[in-house]
């Protein structure tokens, strides 16, 4: 029987992802106009023979994630079930593909091959799970944590058991040159949602918006979701995903940028490399700006995320993200900037986190 397993994380993880993760699970915020773990669900729904789709992760069963897993199920005709139970480095016989070694988050080089978190399993092949547990449990080491059975603990797929079997002859490397991006951070999805856009031309060309005669401007790749009202005089794109409902005045320039559910641009606004939030309003005029944080393809140490938001006491220029239900005032300025969610601002902002 032929599984698929996902690792999503829980909601006390993805602190970096703020203040997005404050208003829905991270593996639910659009990237390229739907949620980001559908991308993987539908990726998993394609392959032959595919019987079921596990995601590993402590949700709670009240949460928006599972209307979404509900609704999964009946698209794709697949179980999808949530399950309670970061990236590695890989040494590989380049003759057989084996795994000779195996070290998560190594502190020096170790090897060009990191793990993607994508893995094949027979089900012989979780007995390690079970041997970690056991020994950890006679060795009186495991504390009860909120989300898993009574003292189960904490079991680590990749440092407990993948170091262990790495040599044995048992785990083995798919080397692949396909696209490949965390998201941790809240900037990292601007630099997903366009990887995916771009994919859309070949996958589903049908969710890119086409420039239609009294339509918008359609300039790249472009997902408008069809419940969204945009004005004729808009310029949209390069990438830029519209969520559902959300309402683009006349003259707004729209560019590598996410605007979610229920967002209102007014006429004239500028919004460049940002995320405008759930029900957020930009003023007549005003302009929205971040600074790019893509990472150098030529750079072979090159890191999406930052390691810290700030730099001698400042706060780095990244993407600027408005919250859930702000309000930004007519003919403004915010720049590099974090706002949290439900404030109205009356002035502008640049390189702060408005708390």
């Amino acid at each position: 029987m032929l599984k698929a397993v996902i690792l999503i994380g829980g909601p006390q993880k993805g602190t970096r992802f703020r203040p997005l993760s404050f208003e829905v699970p991270k593996p639910l915020f659009p990237v390229a106009g739907v949620p980001m773990i559908q991308h993987h669900i539908e990726a998993c729904a394609q392959v032959p023979g595919m019987q079921e789709i596990l995601l590993i992760g402590f949700y709670q069963p009240d949460e928006p994630l599972t209307q979404f897993l509900e609704a999964a199920q009946q698209e794709f005709n697949l179980p999808v079930r949530t399950q309670s139970l970061n990236y590695g480095c890989i040494v590989e016989n380049p003759q057989t593909h084996e795994v000779l070694h195996y070290v998560e988050k190594p502190s020096t080089f170790i090897s060009d091959i990191i793990n993607c978190g994508i893995y094949l399993f027979s089900p012989e092949a979780l007995k390690p799970l079970r041997d970690v547990f056991q020994r950890n449990q006679q060795d009186g080491q495991l504390e009860d944590s909120p989300g898993l059975w009574p003292g189960a603990g904490t079991i680590r797929l990749e440092q407990d058991v993948f170091s262990a079997l790495a040599g044995q002859g048992q785990i083995y490397v798919h080397l692949t040159d396909g696209i490949w991006s965390q998201i941790k951070s809240a900037g990292s999805a601007l630099y997903a949602s366009r990887l995916y856009l771009s994919r859309y031309q070949d996958t589903h060309p049908e969710r890119l918006a086409k420039h239609t005669p009294g339509g918008p401007w359609i300039r790249g790749n472009v997902y408008i979701h069809p419940t969204a009202k945009v004005a004729p005089s808009a310029v949209l794109g390069p990438n830029v995903s519209i969520g559902k409902g959300v309402t683009v005045g006349e003259g707004v320039r729209l560019r590598e940028s996410i605007v979610l559910h229920g967002a209102t641009l007014q006429e004239h606004t500028c919004v460049l490399h940002s995320i405008v939030g759930w029900g957020s309003t930009v003023g007549r005029w005003a302009r929205v700006e971040g600074t790019p944080s893509d990472p150098n393809p030529n750079d072979p140490r090159a890191r999406m995320d930052s390691e810290s938001l700030f730099k001698d006491g400042k706060l780095l220029p990244a993407i600027t993200i408005l919250g859930c239900r702000v309000r930004i005032p007519a003919e403004v300025l915010i720049l590099n900037s974090i706002v949290l969610p439900h404030k109205e601002l009356s002035r502008s902002f640049t390189n702060q986190i408005i708390l």
